[in-house]
């Protein structure tokens, strides 16, 4: 059947489009605002400029390559903008006035949190009763658990630091006051400093009775999910640029994007949507400037080696195609709060700013076979399949999660009970596959929100720009020379879940992001590195003496199984 003029110009509109972005993605010293970047064209074998990867032979993949520890299997569940604090301030005492019960084991290690100490009757201490911010921090009920989102830009985030005090969240980072207004959404004068306890995150409080947690992992740089996305798979938010989406001409993007140095390449230090995407800028209905991100990711080095893994995430399969030939995820779920959520989020998705690891039209695997191999998916695949590679005993062995948007704890959309259900779902299928005694979950979180944690974090990278408060310029620039990627940010959950743990243990070493990267590159890649100003050079470990994994423990290879809906143990 012959192509109608709709249907010619649509895919004449969508090849033009990734053609400009791949002349942009080609940069050479002196490049300009406002040009076009010359040098690449249309790829041969596809109308869009990321060619469609030639499939591989599944003889030449390892599904379980040798390692330097018993760890086959690693699954990164990336939620969203959640500080410790916000989850873990009053750890391991619980209220019990509503919601899911709670009750510590005897034993249970006290955390670096709200309190001081805690009595019979709970929490004390002055962060309490007498905070230095203007509001203390209260409970937030299980009726409460869907909230405005709160204010987490790269210079807020620093300003509520304020060189150190810790005393400016509700000027710099709180919701306005107007957030809530026309939805389901709660609010309430003071909100940014208050947190939940085990009646509303019951399934990750349980998770820290029986495995690993940490109370000293930090955000590795200030700011949004974009540029912690990119620190998951790189350790780098550098070597970026912006480009319009219509002509491919590099853009500035103030707010987003750091000035350009002389290679036509600066740092994304703030939200918007990856360029290599048919999904982006609501599937290119919108004009906004979307992101390029140049240099290694993880990906990259786990390419080379031909070690399986992949992108899963919620909604990245298309439900249907536009008018200009640009796939539509159209998916979409209802919260809590009986808002109506579309699932997949562009800028949650690192590897699709790298051209060497897009996979622009969402194309699915060839076979489920072929998940974690190179084939035409290119690594990036809906979270839907990552369960098929469960069902039939084909786990990659690098795999990150990203839950639908409604369930990855997002304030403003999602909410801590809706994340609930995708954590502890996703997780008691992990512990019921075969692989789960070789296998570790590490749950963490992309960004703070904004909410308040009260502990300083060290500046192990300064940075010296308009954007910074002295907090952060009056810190070296030492890693490379990339601005605006001050760090490490404020303090984020990270929990491992694996046989490989010391249970109901806290770690306090020191750990960031990319720390989940450093395990890879040790664990698959005999410590190869990534190199170009990566944090991986700097980034503390999940393992040795105190660390969250722990192989001189006899593993505990009983699985936790968890009731999604309460966070309550069913056995283990």
């Amino acid at each position: 059947m012959g192509e109608g003029p709709a249907t010619v110009r649509a895919r004449h509109s969508k090849a033009r489009y990734y053609t400009a972005i791949a002349a942009a993605a080609v940069t050479v010293a002196g490049v300009a605002v406002g040009t076009t970047v010359a040098g690449a064209n249309a790829a041969p074998n596809t109308v869009n400029s990321v060619a469609v990867p030639q499939a591989t032979s599944a003889s030449s993949w390892t599904y379980t390559p040798q390692t330097a520890t018993p760890i086959k299997h690693l699954v990164v569940i990336f939620d969203e903008n959640i500080s410790f604090d916000h989850y873990f301030g009053t750890y391991p005492f619980a209220a019990n006035t509503d919601g899911s019960p709670f009750k510590a084991k005897r034993g249970t290690p006290t955390v670096n949190g709200l309190y001081s100490k805690i009595t019979k009757k709970g929490p004390v201490g002055p962060l309490l009763t007498a905070n230095p911010n203007s509001f203390n921090p209260t409970r937030l009920t299980h009726s409460q658990a869907l909230t405005c989102d709160q204010n987490h830009g790269y210079t807020p985030e620093q300003q509520a630091v304020n060189g150190g005090k810790m005393d400016k969240f509700v000027q710099f980072t709180e919701s306005p006051s107007t957030c809530a207004a026309g939805t389901t959404e709660f609010f309430q004068p003071g909100l940014v400093m208050d947190y939940f306890d085990g009646n509303t995150v019951t399934g990750l409080w349980n998770y820290a009775q029986n495995y690993a947690m940490s109370d000293n992992n930090f955000d590795t740089v200030f700011g949004p999910s974009t540029p912690g996305a990119l620190n998951l798979i790189s350790g780098n938010s550098g070597g970026s640029f912006a480009v319009d989406p219509t002509t491919g001409k590099v853009e500035a993007d103030a707010g987003s994007v750091s000035d350009l140095n002389s290679q036509g390449l600066g740092t994304i230090y703030g939200d918007l949507d990856p360029a290599f995407d048919d999904c982006s800028n609501n599937s290119h209905t919108a004009t906004s400037p979307v992101g390029i991100t140049t240099g290694k990711n993880i990906g990259d080095l786990l390419n080379a080696r031909n070690i399986t893994w992949g992108w899963f995430q919620g909604g990245f399969t298309p439900t249907s195609t536009n008018a200009a030939g640009f796939a539509v995820c159209g998916s979409a779920h209802q919260n809590i709060g009986g808002a109506t959520v579309t699932d997949y989020s562009p800028h949650h998705n690192p590897f699709q700013y790298y051209k060497s690891t897009a996979n622009p039209k969402h194309l699915p695997p060839s076979s489920e076979a072929a998940i974690g191999h190179t084939d035409q998916a290119n690594h990036n695949y809906d979270l839907s399949q990552f369960y098929k590679t469960l069902k039939y005993g084909n786990m990659p062995a690098v795999s990150f999660l990203k839950a639908p948007a409604y369930q990855d704890g997002h304030a403003g959309y999602s909410n801590p009970i809706d994340e609930q259900t995708f954590l502890v779902n996703a997780i008691n299928q992990i512990q019921k596959s075969k692989d789960w005694k070789s296998t570790a979950i590490v749950v963490t979180y992309d960004d703070s929100d904004g909410w308040y944690d009260h502990q300083v974090m060290p500046i192990v990278n300064g940075s010296n720009t308009s954007a910074d408060t002295p907090f952060c310029s009056s810190k070296p620039t030492t890693l490379d020379s990339w601005t605006t990627r001050c760090g490490f940010g404020q303090r984020l959950p990270m929990l491992v879940i694996s046989p490989w743990t010391q249970r109901n243990f806290v770690s306090s070493n020191l750990t960031n992001t990319v720390s989940v990267t450093k395990f890879i590159e040790d664990n698959w890649l005999r410590g190869q590195r990534i190199g170009g100003g990566s944090f991986d050079a700097i980034s503390g470990s999940l393992t040795g003496r105190g660390g969250l994994l722990d192989f001189r423990v006899k593993p505990n290879f009983r699985p936790l199984i968890l009731n999604p809906t309460t966070g309550e143990v069913v056995s283990g």
